[in-house]
C-alpha cells in the first residue's frame, strides 16, 4: 500500500488530521491497533475549549455538537462552605462546551466513513521504519498477515503506548515528566447533574469534581491515593465521599445520587517529549504529551496539535515547502508548555498533599482567584480562551 500520509492511531487526533488533510486534497491511511468499537467507547475528556469548537465547526463537524453539546459560561471554585462562580464569558468573552470525547469520535468516524477514508483496525505490531529518509514506511500485521504502508510522511497519533513515541531515538529526544502523588477515582452515573456548571472543590479529605456528559449523565471524580483499588470503593462509599467534599456545607444544595455505570482510577502525571518531529515522523496528541485532567486540556491539545500539523504537511506535500513542517515542533510546543503549566497549576492548587502549610497556601490562592478579577481572568484565559496557535 502507498499513501501520502500514514497516520498511526484512529483516535481524535488521527481522525481529525485525516479529515483536515482530505479537505486540502492530501490522501492518508489510518492504522489502528484496536477495534473501532473500542476506540469509540473509550471514556476520556469532556470539555472543549472555545477555539476547539470553532475549529470543529469550521471543518464541518459541528452539527451534533451544536445540538447535543452543553455550552458553559464558566466554572465553580469551592472550599468548605464557600462556592464562587467564575464567568469566562464576562472575563474573556469565551465559553466552553461539555461534549465528550466519545461524541467527538462519533462525529469524526461518521465524517471519515462518508468520505471513504481507509482505516485499518486491529493492526497489530505496528512499527515505523526509515523515518530519516525520503521513503518512510509502516509495517503491521492484520489477521497474522504482514502488511507494509509506504508514505511521504508518518503522523504518530497513537498515544502514550504506541510505537511512534518510542521511535524517536534516545540521543535525539528530551523528556520532562512529573508523577503526582495522587490519582482520580472517576465515575459515570445515570443521574441528572446536580449543578449547571462544573464544580472544582478543595476539601481537607481531598479534591472532588462534579462534571457531566449530558443532561442525564453525570461524571464525578474523587482524589484518592495512587495505590487505590477501585474495588475497595463501594457505590455507597463513593456517593458519601462526593456529598461530603462537594457541598454538605453549602446551604440549599445537595448532590443527587444515581446508578454508577462505570468507575476507574486515573493516575495523574505530566509528560512532555521533545522534539515533536524526527525526520519524516511527526508526533501529535498523547504521543508527545500528557497533562493531568484538572485543566481540561488533553483533547484540546490534541486538536491544537493537529490544527498546526495539517497545514504543515499540506504545504510540504503539495508545494514542497518545508517551512511550516520545520517549525511544527516549536510552534506546537508553545501551546503544549502553556497548557502543561496551567494543568499543573490547577492540580497543585486543588489537591491536598498532607502538608498543613500547603493547605493554607492553597486556600489563600483559591480566595485570591475567587475575589480578584485579574486572577480570575488569568484562569479564564487559560481554561477557555487560548488560541490554537500561540507564541
Amino acid at each position: 500500500m502507498r499513501t501520502q500520509v500514514a497516520i498511526i492511531g484512529a483516535g481524535p487526533a488521527g481522525m481529525l488530521l485525516s479529515h483536515l488533510l482530505a479537505a486540502d486534497g492530501v490522501d492518508s491511511v489510518i492504522v489502528e491497533a484496536r477495534t473501532e468499537q473500542y476506540v469509540l467507547s473509550r471514556i476520556r475528556a469532556g470539555i472543549l475549549e472555545h477555539s476547539s469548537v470553532e475549529l470543529l465547526r469550521s471543518a464541518g463537524l459541528g452539527d451534533r455538537l451544536s445540538h447535543k453539546g452543553i455550552e458553559h459560561r464558566g466554572i465553580y471554585l469551592q472550599t468548605p462552605g464557600e462556592r464562587h462562580h467564575l464567568d469566562f464569558v464576562d472575563l474573556v468573552g469565551r465559553s466552553v462546551w461539555v461534549y465528550g470525547q466519545t461524541e467527538v469520535q462519533k462525529d469524526l468516524v461518521a465524517a471519515r466513513r462518508a468520505a471513504d477514508q481507509q482505516i485499518i483496525y486491529q493492526a497489530a505490531d505496528a512499527a515505523v521504519h526509515d523515518i530519516t529518509t525520503d521513503r518512510p514506511y509502516v509495517t503491521f500485521t492484520v489477521d497474522g498477515k504482514a502488511q507494509r504502508l509506504d508514505a511521504e510522511v508518518i503522523a504518530g497519533c497513537d498515544g502514550s503506548f504506541g510505537p511512534s513515541r518510542a521511535a524517536v531515538p534516545q540521543t535525539v529526544k528530551q523528556v520532562w515528566e512529573k508523577i503526582y502523588p495522587y490519582s482520580w477515582l472517576g465515575v459515570l452515573a445515570d443521574v441528572a447533574p446536580s449543578t449547571d456548571e462544573l464544580i472544582y472543590a478543595w476539601h481537607p479529605d481531598g479534591f472532588a469534581m462534579h462534571s457531566m456528559r449530558s443532561q442525564t449523565v453525570s461524571r464525578l471524580y474523587l482524589q484518592v491515593p495512587n495505590d487505590t483499588d477501585v474495588k475497595s470503593w463501594s457505590h455507597e462509599r463513593i456517593w458519601e465521599a462526593l456529598s461530603t467534599r462537594l457541598g454538605a456545607s453549602i446551604d440549599g444544595w445537595s448532590l443527587q445520587a444515581g446508578p454508577i455505570t462505570e468507575s476507574s482510577v486515573l493516575p495523574m502525571r505530566s509528560y512532555v517529549q521533545t522534539p515533536m518531529r524526527h525526520g519524516k515522523l511527526f508526533l501529535a496528541g498523547d504521543a508527545a504529551h500528557i497533562v493531568p485532567p484538572t485543566g481540561a486540556k488533553g483533547l484540546n491539545l490534541a486538536i491544537a496539535d493537529v490544527s498546526v500539523l495539517a497545514p504543515a504537511l499540506t504545504a510540504l506535500i503539495k508545494k514542497n515547502d518545508p517551512t511550516l513542517a520545520d517549525d511544527y515542533s516549536h510552534t506546537a510546543l508553545q501551546r503544549v508548555w502553556r497548557c502543561t503549566h496551567f494543568s499543573w497549576w490547577m492540580t497543585s492548587m486543588l489537591h491536598i498533599s498532607g502538608d498543613p502549610f500547603d493547605a493554607q497556601l492553597q486556600q489563600s490562592q483559591l480566595r485570591w482567584v475567587s475575589s480578584s478579577r485579574a486572577a480570575a481572568t488569568g484562569l479564564a484565559e487559560n481554561y477557555a480562551g487560548l488560541p490554537l496557535h500561540i507564541g
